[in-house]
């Protein structure tokens, strides 16, 4: 058990922009730890380029990041999730597929930094990347393999309580 990877989807109605980032972060940050993926209900089809300016502007490039849908990962071919977390307050009162390993599940519900107006964007993305960064940064430092059960989903639900 202490040398398993993890596998964690993040949600989001469009996979366009908070999901992206998480994935991204979780990928800089989990290193062997932890396999990342995002979704969306409804995928845009395009990731925001303000998504993908972010994660760069953090050194944390993610060019082969792309918009789809959380029915990717209901397949019987796909990852079994160990965690899916929604960062959306829409998709979190969605109706979710059937996940393939009967994940943890916690909804760490951040703004929609593409709802602001176009003059605010950067400092809006900037500000959801950050909120991202310190709960992903407080996911990583948990220690799955030595946790309960029920104390491990309390933790990873509580961290979206972090600001």
């Amino acid at each position: 058990m202490q040398n398993r990877v993890f596998n964690v989807l993040f949600l989001c109605t469009g996979n366009s922009a908070r999901s992206i980032m998480a994935e991204g972060i979780l990928s800089a940050l989990g290193h062997d730890r932890f396999h990342a993926y995002s979704a969306g209900s409804m995928p845009t089809g395009v990731v925001n380029p303000y998504a993908l300016k972010q994660l760069e502007k953090e050194g944390m490039s993610f060019e082969n990041s792309r918009s789809k849908s959380w029915e990717e990962f209901a397949q019987p071919d796909a990852p079994k999730l160990d965690f899916v977390i929604t960062v959306c307050d829409n998709a979190a009162n969605e109706v979710c597929p059937a996940w393939i390993g009967q994940p943890i599940t916690a909804h760490w519900g951040v703004f929609d930094p593409a709802a602001v107006a176009e003059e605010e964007k950067n400092i809006a993305f900037a500000k959801a990347f950050a909120v991202l960064h310190r709960r992903i940064s407080l996911f990583t430092s948990l220690n799955p393999a030595g946790l309960e059960q029920l104390a491990l989903e309390k933790s990873v639900r509580d961290i979206g309580t972090v600001n």
